[in-house]
């Protein structure tokens, strides 16, 4: 993210351990890049409070400077974290926590059901999916319909198996999002996958007044694209969130 030509304020100093760093130690790094994510996002530092200092840090998780200043950029990068010279790290606020980072996202759903960042997501979905749709009517070829009808009869065929279907429906929504074609909406594609993980994780109903529907919906925007028509694609993109927006609604 164009940090190459910046200093690091952390690389000033020594090493607690001497270590260099190899193979085994990035598997050290995301090990702590982990623990210490799910410690900020679990509340064990509040927002606003100073991490503690890199030599404390060292002893805690038994490593070196080096792998502790790694660990601070990647937390840096996840705006979990921002590091003041002279002064050290702090936890940023909650506000400011990049929740398109999929590690950010996944531990604040482990540690606490958000109401309101399921409903930000959804009005996540509401500004793009349905664009996605359109999108994928006009480009779609004939083997990512393919693909995408082959997610479509798994979520047929495993209606009643919650992690299978969840499984299933997100396959059947990254294939109409590759069908769009632009590299850029592919690098947020996930981001956005884990959006809709989140939202479909708890929206998912197996019972008689919602699955026929939601299959119904899934039928309705693949049919839609595949006979290259956007303006129905996005009216069954929106009909699609709007229904899952209400079953959040009647589970929070």
């Amino acid at each position: 993210m164009g940090d190459a030509g910046k200093v690091n304020p952390l690389s000033q100093h020594g090493e607690c351990h001497g270590e260099t760093m190899n193979k085994q130690q990035i598997g050290k790094t995301d090990r702590i890049i982990i623990e210490m994510g799910q410690q900020i996002v679990g509340g064990k530092y509040v927002p606003g409070a100073a991490l503690p200092a890199e030599t404390e840090l060292c002893e805690e998780f038994e490593t070196s400077r080096n792998i502790i200043r790694e660990v601070l950029r990647a937390l840096m990068a996840k705006r979990l974290v921002e590091v003041k010279r002279y002064r050290g790290a702090f936890v940023t606020l909650r506000n400011q926590w990049n929740y398109l980072d999929t590690d950010v996202l996944n531990w604040v759903l482990a540690q606490d059901y958000d109401p309101r960042l399921i409903a930000s997501m959804s009005e996540v979905r509401n500004l793009v999916e349905p664009t996605i749709a359109r999108w994928a009517a006009e480009r779609a070829t004939s083997s990512e319909l393919a693909v995408i009808e082959a997610a479509l009869n798994d979520m047929i065929a495993h209606h009643q198996e919650r992690e299978r279907f969840n499984e299933a429906d997100i396959r059947y929504h990254e294939a109409v999002l590759a069908a769009v074609h632009n590299p850029v909406l592919q690098q947020l594609s996930v981001a956005i996958s884990s959006l809709q993980r989140a939202v479909f994780e708890r929206t998912y109903m197996s019972d008689e007044d919602n699955m026929p529907r939601t299959l119904r919906e899934h039928q309705e925007l693949y049919d839609a694209i595949r006979h290259q028509d956007p303006d129905a694609a996005e009216q069954a993109a929106m009909a699609m969130i709007a229904s899952s927006t209400k079953r959040l609604k009647d589970i929070t």
